[in-house]
C-alpha cells in the first residue's frame, strides 16, 4: 500500500505515521508533488493556525495540488478546516474542497466556564454517513482538540455537539476529513484509519 502524508508546517504528522505503523502500514512523509500525486492514498494532517498554514501551502504550490488529487485523501483536524471554503481564523480563504465555512466556538454568555474553548477531550459522533465509519461507531467517543469548527452542510459525514452541532467529519467524492484525531482515538480511531487505508 503506497500512502503518503503531506509534509508541511503543521504538527501531529509523526503521531499519524505511528498510528499507521500500528496497523502494519508504512507511510512516507513528503512534500514532493509527484510523490503525492502518484500515491495510492494521501493523508493531510494538521495542528496549527489557518492563515500561516495556508500561506505556506500557497508558497509551495500545495494549494493547487491538493484539490486536484483524484485518489482517496484524508484530512485531519486543521487539515479538515483547510479543506473548507473559508476560516474565521485569520480571515483565511482555504482550499474550497468542501463548501462549509469554519467558525470559532463562542460559548453562550455565562457558560464560558462550562463550555471552554478550545474543545478538548472525548465526545460522541453521530449521524454517520461516510465510508470511514462502521455502523457500530454511532455514538462512539473520539478525541477532539480545536477552537474552530466546520458548520453542518451538504458534505457533513458525522456530527458532534459542543456548544453547537458541527461537522465532526466531511466527505465529498474522494475527499474525506475528520475534525477529531483518529490517531489519538483508541480502537475506534484505529478502525477509522483502517477503513480509509482499505478504501
Amino acid at each position: 500500500m503506497d500512502i503518503v502524508i503531506i509534509k508541511y508546517n503543521a504538527g501531529n504528522i509523526e503521531s499519524v505515521r505511528n498510528a499507521l505503523e500500528r496497523l502494519g502500514v508504512k507511510a512516507e512523509v513528503t512534500g514532493d508533488h509527484n510523490r503525492i500525486r502518484n500515491a495510492e492514498k494521501v493523508i493531510f494532517p494538521g495542528v496549527g493556525e489557518a492563515s500561516t498554514t495556508m500561506a505556506y501551502l500557497r508558497r509551495e504550490g500545495l494549494d493547487q495540488l491538493i484539490p486536484s488529487l483524484t485518489q482517496p485523501v484524508l484530512g485531519i483536524c486543521l487539515g479538515l478546516q483547510l479543506m473548507c471554503s473559508h476560516s474565521e481564523e485569520g480571515d483565511t480563504t482555504c482550499l474550497g474542497i468542501f463548501d462549509e465555512p469554519v467558525r470559532r466556538f463562542v460559548p453562550e454568555p455565562g457558560q464560558e466556564f462550562i463550555t471552554k474553548v478550545p474543545h478538548m477531550g472525548w465526545n460522541a459522533i453521530s449521524e454517520l454517513k461516510s465510508g470511514l465509519f462502521n455502523t457500530g461507531m454511532e455514538q462512539q467517543y473520539v478525541y477532539f482538540v480545536h477552537s474552530y469548527y466546520a458548520s453542518i452542510g451538504a458534505d457533513t459525514a458525522a456530527v458532534c455537539n459542543y456548544i453547537v452541532p458541527f461537522s465532526a467529519a466531511l466527505q465529498r467524492d474522494n475527499f474525506y476529513a475528520t475534525q477529531f484525531h483518529p490517531e489519538k482515538s483508541g480502537s475506534v480511531g484505529s478502525e477509522i484509519l483502517k477503513n480509509f487505508v482499505q478504501r
